[in-house]
């Protein structure tokens, strides 16, 4: 398997199939490179380069018991594309990765980059505060970390219903997709997953936003029950300079079935313009 290793030891698993023009993919939590398979296929088969790795703690990277905050993510990321030598990049990030994303590019720059995309992604603050009331409460979170902590196994398979979209009228879900869901969580160390629910629900990415001078794609499911629309890319949008803003009527926060279809095409297609 490759591995890239960081300046503080730790060894980020990555896959990088295909080659051509680079397109990296940052995953949410508590999954890992293997959440984007599907668009890593697509990519490569389109003739381009699909890089994407597991997070610290997450999948195949190092269990980290420290680090497991924003800015080291955002320089994992940075090791990774230095030792790759990756210039001319499309960064894509859902979720939790779309923070990755951001606060790479607003720590790093954009000298190795020329797109970026946020899916489903968590920027500018997930965490309802007073100057942030469309928010989600604090309580919110705190369950989350309760559940990780008492049965973490039962919790990321309740999870994935509404992850999924799974609870609404209709819906096509299958148990293999909510089985891939817990599958990957559960290979999320225990201690990285809890502290990264800190790092996805309260940190404030505005200032990173505002820094991008790159086009960026904002692409977010108007249903999506785990990172509400109206807190996320609907700001977003408006932070980011250069941002093109695409809203998916009745889509949930993960990607299956035809959601999955639709971002796939208009990903290619914004890599491609």
């Amino acid at each position: 398997m490759s591995y890239v290793t960081t300046s503080d030891g730790v060894e980020i698993f990555y896959k990088d199939w295909g080659s051509g023009s680079p397109v990296v993919f940052s995953h949410g939590w508590p999954l890992n490179a293997d959440a984007w398979d599907y668009q890593l296929k697509a990519v490569a088969d389109a003739g381009y380069r699909a890089i994407a790795h597991d997070r610290r703690g997450h999948g195949r990277s190092t269990q980290t018991s420290t680090g497991n905050d924003m800015d080291h993510y955002a320089d994992d990321l940075a090791a990774l594309l230095e030792a790759l030598d990756v210039t001319g990049a499309v960064l894509v990030g859902h979720s939790t990765g779309g923070g990755e994303v951001a606060h790479y590019l607003g720590r790093h720059g954009t000298s190795r980059v020329r797109k970026a995309v946020l899916l489903g992604a968590v920027p500018p603050l997930m965490l309802q505060t007073p100057e942030n009331p469309e928010g989600t409460p604090i309580e919110a979170f705190d369950g989350i970390r309760a559940g990780v902590l008492a049965d973490r196994s039962q919790f990321y398979q309740d999870l994935s219903v509404p992850f999924y979209g799974g609870n609404r009228e209709g819906s096509a879900l299958t148990q293999g997709v909510r089985d891939q869901f817990w599958r990957l969580s559960m290979q999320a160390g225990l201690a990285p997953a809890y502290d990264c629910i800190a790092q996805f629900s309260a940190v404030d990415y505005t200032a990173d936003l505002e820094k991008i001078d790159i086009p960026v794609l904002v692409a977010h499911g108007d249903d999506d029950q785990i990172v509400p629309i109206a807190a996320a890319a609907y700001k977003t949008a408006q932070i980011v300079k250069d941002a093109t803003l695409k809203v998916y009527p009745g889509a949930p926060h993960g990607l299956f079935g035809t959601y999955e279809e639709e971002f796939t095409k208009d990903l290619l297609e914004f890599i491609a313009s």
